[in-house]
């Protein structure tokens, strides 16, 4: 089993920037490809970004595109969404979720990960 704990949100000002982090278990991260996703009240879970076993290859949703960045640091189990210019309609609850399977088949389709964190809340004032 994998447990994702998500930790770094919180309350930020509209054009600021916030970096989450989502610590992993075990001594297999590397097998894992790792995603973010984020669900705002009445909305459906969104694809945010993922990255590859090793970081080689990182993804996007069109919305995040050139302000947030994924990474990963595999030997702290350990990764990351840094999200810079932030706008309100950032703000969602936070999951990461790691992916037994190829990370690049069905990306941004959230029953593709096989665990998940309980989220961590960002909040993007106006």
């Amino acid at each position: 089993q994998v447990q994702l704990v998500e930790s770094g949100g919180g309350l930020v000002q509209a054009g600021g920037s916030v970096r989450l982090s989502c610590a992993a278990s075990g001594r297999t991260f590397s097998n894992y490809g790792m995603g973010w996703f984020r669900q705002a009240p009445g909305q459906e879970r969104e694809f945010v970004a993922a990255i590859s076993r090793y970081g080689a290859s990182t993804y996007y949703a069109d919305s995040v595109k050139d302000r947030f960045t994924i990474s990963r640091d595999n030997a702290k189990t350990t990764v990351y969404l840094q999200m810079n210019s932030l706008k309100p309609e950032d703000t969602a609850l936070y999951y990461c979720a790691a992916k037994g399977g190829p990370t690049s088949i069905e990306t941004m389709t959230a029953r593709s990960y096989d665990y998940w964190g309980q989220g961590t809340q960002v909040t993007v004032s106006s």
